[in-house]
Parts: structure tokens; C-alpha cells; sequence
């Protein structure tokens, strides 16, 4: 492998994850003190990326990225914008970052997005934090626009493809479901209806299982049937909400 990298194009990954507590976004702490009154103290938030080497296309950058941080060796993600501006790089604690890396100021990134059961996410390093999506903290770059472009795309392509299935165990139950739409899409949804649009889809394939340990009366368990889908996505298209 050739670790020499493009010394101004980098690959940053927004990773949503899901759980009880709604959507959150995985953030990596940036610290820098240089001790010396004439410099910032850094002690801030922002997205994982890093410089693409060239040897790596620009997909298998992103995997590399989340694997190191999750063990995952792969997973579905989305290249959803680019970041080119020349003065993207401009506040006074990002320059001495830069600076402080002998990097390039002027770079240039390539943004994707993962969507995973939070859970699934096992953490392997230190200085990294869910945050929800409602509540984040100060973050450094322009880190902020690209999880808010991240998100929006992520709303609109959960109305039109099966990503929604992407933030769920393999086995799930309906209110599952729900939840992960309403937690994504921030909105209210009638349980009744729902349940009736979500029994009629194909591609929702109940099992002869119910989930198990809990204590009220156990809920039935399905699963996505990605063939299924597949077969009948033209006529038979995504849940509407």
C-alpha cells in the first residue's frame, strides 16, 4: 500500500446511528494547546475524516475511516457532496489546527454517510461521542453544514429508498419501524395507519417469532427482504409518511 497522501483531498464520514434516544451523530474530540498565550486552546468537536492516500479510491478512503473507528469492515454508506470552497478554512482555531499539522488549508473533501443501529457502532478509541442530532456541540470546519447537508439528504432518501432498514436490527417489530421514521423525519405519526401501509408492503416479511424479555405483551417480528423490494420497487414503492 503507497501511504503517501493527496495532500488536499480529504474523505470525512457523518456516521447517524439510532437508539431509544432518537438519532445521534457520531463526533471525534479536537484538543490542541500549544502553550503559549498567543495561540487558542482548541477543545472542540468534529466529524472523522482524514486525507486520502493514492493508493485508495475515494470509497475505499471512507471505509478505511470507519473501520478504524467502529471495527466494522463495511457497510453502506452514501456519498451525498463535495466541499471545495477556498475559504472553507478560515476561523483562527481552524488555521492553527492546520497549521499546526503542516497541512494544506485549502482542501478540498469528499463527504459521506453511514446509517447504522447505533449499538452495532462498537467504539475502538477514546476522545469519540454520540451526540443527538438535536443537540450538538460547537465543532470545528465547517463540520456543522456538512452534517446538516448529511441530514437533509438522509430525509429526503428515506421517502424515495429502503434506507430507514439501514438504522434497525435485522429482526424487527413495527414500532421499531415507526420510531426510527419519526426519530429521523422529527415528526408525529398515526400508529394505526402506519401499521396498516407498513402490513402491506411485501418487502416487510413477518416471522413466526416475537421478540423476547420484555416485559408487556410481546410484539411480532419482521424483517426487509432486500430481494423482495428489489422485485417491486416499481410498483410497490417506500412507506409514505
Amino acid at each position: 500500500m503507497d501511504f503517501r497522501k493527496r495532500d488536499n483531498v480529504t474523505v470525512d464520514c457523518v456516521i447517524f446511528g439510532l437508539d431509544t434516544n432518537g438519532l445521534s451523530v457520531l463526533l471525534r474530540n479536537r484538543t490542541l494547546n500549544m502553550y503559549d498565550d498567543d495561540f487558542l486552546v482548541i477543545n472542540d468537536w468534529v466529524l472523522t475524516g482524514y486525507y486520502v492516500f493514492k493508493s485508495k479510491t475515494l470509497e475505499e478512503s471512507a471505509d478505511l475511516i470507519f473501520k478504524e473507528i467502529s471495527g466494522i469492515q463495511s457497510a453502506d454508506k452514501i456519498q451525498f457532496r463535495t466541499y471545495g470552497n477556498p475559504g472553507r478554512i478560515k476561523s483562527e482555531k481552524d488555521l492553527l489546527w492546520v497549521r499546526s499539522r503542516g497541512v494544506q488549508a485549502q482542501t478540498m473533501t469528499i463527504a459521506y454517510y453511514y446509517a447504522l443501529p447505533l449499538e452495532k457502532v462498537g467504539l475502538k478509541h477514546e476522545g469519540f461521542r454520540w451526540f443527538q442530532y438535536q443537540s450538538l456541540p460547537e465543532l470545528g470546519f465547517d463540520h456543522q453544514l456538512i452534517i446538516q447537508d448529511a441530514y437533509e439528504d438522509l430525509k429526503k432518501r428515506i421517502m424515495t429508498e429502503p434506507i430507514i432498514f439501514n438504522f434497525l436490527p435485522m429482526k424487527f417489530t413495527l414500532n421499531d419501524l415507526q420510531f426510527a421514521f419519526e426519530s429521523v423525519l422529527n415528526i408525529e405519526i398515526d400508529n394505526r395507519n402506519f401499521r396498516k401501509k407498513a402490513m402491506g408492503k411485501p418487502y416487510i416479511v413477518p416471522l413466526n417469532e416475537k421478540r423476547k424479555g420484555v416485559s408487556k405483551k410481546p410484539s411480532k417480528l419482521y424483517v426487509f427482504s432486500r430481494d423482495v423490494y428489489d422485485a417491486v420497487k416499481e410498483k410497490d414503492y417506500i412507506i409514505s409518511v
